[in-house]
């Protein structure tokens, strides 16, 4: 017998960790080896158990139907939700190697799950018998949904129209996956070796050393400048040398476009086959079938809100645009070009705020920073996070942590892994790796979940420091992972963050507000070695620099969210040809010209393709438009208003997807949103 955290004795783990049930996942016991086998004997349970479910004929119980049928589910998803992680985080040759050798069966047990007759007949079945009738509403909502679950998945179709969406389903997991590793190795794969230290002008001294640091550990001279998120932004934000930023632009956006890693025969396919499974399904097309469980309801609301916001966008956008070029024309540069932007940025930010975003990095070091968000967090929330040493990590620099409720209650535990490494995939994210919540005999069992981001790591003498859009960063995914680790709902599939996905995105956004407040910065921005809290003079210079350029960023998503829309509605392969030449003539409406327009990332979108925002890159800005209305509240009663933030707590973060959005949202502001808010926030005048 072991002991977990909370005291309590479980049985010892099995041999192969993909099967333990434990609290935690032994990530330190994982290998490359145990996913063949793990993933089988997942996977054949699974079998015998829907075998036994089926046989059972029609009609039943709630436990002994939607209850069974969730447990199968849950068990697949607990085993094989390490492995994704893995492959995000630690990937190596053996372990891509291993699962996607079992990937196509995996595949294939999710398409024909929602697809069998034994099941579906059955579940039909009890919905229309007497006792589904008199469910309550959470029992009711999530059995409606499950139901929906299988006709949209094709379980009235034919049996040949059956058979042809599973094997969509599988050839649309490998390319995902194989789309997935392309990036990847693209980006690890990718060195320019700097000689002349010339080169490097501008660059922050942090950023210059550790460019020599991996210099030093290839036994080379000079500086190796890398693709990861902090050598990227270094290059971009700081360069003087305008050749070498184009150097790496033009590398950043080429990744997933040339041999051995191209991406761009994988698109027209992954397209394809999106539009044949919503055909197959009855509706015109791939957003329609996407979005009709979400917010926006269909692809034509998606479209209308998107060319909504860029019409109310795009005269901020020209303002921005105009101020570029004429500073571009100050700094001595002929033209504007896309790899000049960032590096422009910051120079007119200077100029006209004197405010240089490498003056606040001092102020961030992470250790305070993730000090004063879990001091926010028990303020605003009345929920303690405290570290706890443990050996299931996957790599010396990952944290865990546990948080708790005023009463005591364990709510869950949760790992952080915030530094970039060649076999870490780029970007920040949650992952939600298993689902607690509340207990049929009045217990909660906690959830368990993690945050990984892209910062700079620390450097020689001195902390990790971050930039203020990395605290932001930090506290976007911190909401998420509020949002998964306060759920309340008793039933996994209607709680945490399995909520529509023009949803999903508004904890975590709503969470970074607090990066901008005077009163949450004194909790954490202090200088690193003198402990002096942020200056006024540097607060309100950063305040009054929040909106710039907040068109031409604004505009960015939306283009972003165009493409994507655009992609999934009106693109045909046959007849349009290249897809990346495709996208760039619709981005020229978006554009200052045919370069910016073609400067866009499709060949290496994670987002579209192996991840889940296809045909729902708009929900970002959906669900900021309702933040920005929802923490007005917060602005009003005070951003540390304990009732406010219970409120919240109860209201929308602990609900998950137990009613509609629409309705958790009026029971906390007590009214419809307010359209105009974000416009007020992002592209006002700046103070």
């Amino acid at each position: 017998m072991t002991e977990t955290s909370t005291g309590t004795l479980t049985p010892s783990a099995p041999a192969n960790p993909l099967l333990d049930r434990g609290f935690r996942i032994p990530f330190h016991r994982i290998e490359a080896t145990h996913v063949v086998p793990g993933v089988r004997a997942l996977l054949q349970q699974a079998e015998t158990r829907i075998q036994a479910l089926a046989e059972a004929g029609d009609g039943g119980t709630w436990e002994d139907t939607v209850e069974r049928f969730d447990a199968i589910t849950e068990a697949v998803r607990r085993g094989t939700t390490p492995i994704h992680h893995l492959l995000a985080v630690a990937e190596t040759p053996e372990l891509r190697e291993a699962w996607n050798e079992v990937l196509p069966e995996v595949s294939v047990f999710w398409s024909r799950l929602y697809l069998h007759e034994g099941i579906w007949n059955r579940l039909k079945a009890y919905a229309a018998g007497d006792e589904a009738q008199k469910l309550d509403p959470l029992r009711r909502r999530h059995l409606d949904k499950t139901v929906r679950d299988f006709q949209r998945s094709g379980a009235d179709l034919p049996e040949a129209d059956r058979a042809r969406l599973e094997a969509i389903d599988v050839e649309l997991s490998r390319l995902g996956q194989k789309f997935s590793e392309n990036v990847l190795d693209a980006t690890a794969g990718f060195e320019f070796h700097v000689t002349d230290e010339v080169r490097l002008d501008g660059i922050p001294a942090d950023a210059v050393t550790r460019f020599r640091r991996k210099a030093e550990a290839s036994d080379r001279e000079g500086w190796i400048l890398t693709l990861d998120h902090p050598s990227f932004e270094a290059v971009m934000k700081h360069a003087s040398d305008r050749a070498l930023r184009r150097e790496i632009h033009q590398a950043f956006l080429g990744r997933g476009s040339a041999e051995p890693w191209d991406n761009r025969p994988l698109i027209p396919r992954i397209l394809e086959l999106r539009t044949e499974k919503a055909h197959l399904l009855g509706f015109p097309d791939f957003p329609d079938y996407r979005l009709e469980e979400q917010m926006a309801r269909s692809g034509a609301r998606a479209r209308e809100f998107v060319s909504e916001m860029v019409e109310r966008t795009h005269p901020h956008w020209e303002k921005d645009l105009e101020a570029l070029r004429d500073h571009a024309t100050t700094e001595g540069l002929p033209d504007l070009r896309p790899w000049d932007v960032s590096w422009l940025m910051e120079r007119l930010r200077k100029a006209r705020f004197d405010l240089d975003e490498e003056e606040l990095r001092p102020y961030f070091p992470l250790e305070r920073v993730v000090k004063g968000l879990f001091e926010l967090t028990e303020r605003l929330f009345g929920l303690r996070v405290e570290a706890r040493e443990i050996q299931e990590v996957w790599h010396p620099d990952v944290r865990y942590y546990e948080i708790t409720d005023e009463a005591g209650t364990l709510l869950g535990g949760f790992y952080a892994d915030f530094f970039p490494r060649p076999e870490k995939r780029q970007g920040a994210w949650m992952n939600d790796f298993a689902y607690g919540g509340p207990g049929k005999n009045g217990g909660f069992a906690p959830h368990l979940g993690s945050i990984a981001a892209n910062f700079p790591p620390p450097g020689e003498n001195r902390p990790a420091l971050l930039g203020h859009r990395d605290v932001e960063t930090l506290f976007h995914e911190f909401g998420h992972l509020l949002h998964h680790l306060t759920s309340r709902v008793a039933i996994e599939g209607r709680g945490g963050v399995n909520v529509a996905w023009d949803w999903v995105e508004l904890p975590s956004q709503l969470l970074e507000n607090w990066a901008w407040e005077r009163e949450a910065l004194d909790l954490f921005a202090a200088q690193w070695e003198t402990g002096e809290r942020l200056p006024e003079d540097l607060f309100r210079r950063m305040i009054r620099a929040r909106r710039f350029m907040g068109g031409w960023r604004q505009m960015r998503q939306l283009g972003l969210g165009t493409l994507d829309l655009a992609l999934h509605t009106d693109f045909d392969p046959s007849r349009d040809g290249d897809a990346g030449e495709w996208v760039t003539e619709k981005l020229l409406p978006l554009s200052p010209d045919r370069e910016f327009a073609a400067a866009h990332p499709l060949n290496s979108f994670l987002h579209l393709f192996p991840g889940g925002y296809a045909a729902s890159y708009y929900a970002y800005l959906w669900s900021e438009v309702l933040e920005a209305d929802l923490f007005s509240r917060f602005r009003e009663e005070g951003i540390f208003n304990r009732e406010t933030g219970r409120s919240y707590l109860e209201a929308i973060l602990s609900q998950g997807d137990s009613e509609d959005p629409e309705i958790l949202f009026r029971r906390f502001m007590g009214r419809d949103p307010d359209p105009e808010a974000l416009i007020r926030r992002n592209l006002g005048e700046a103070a």
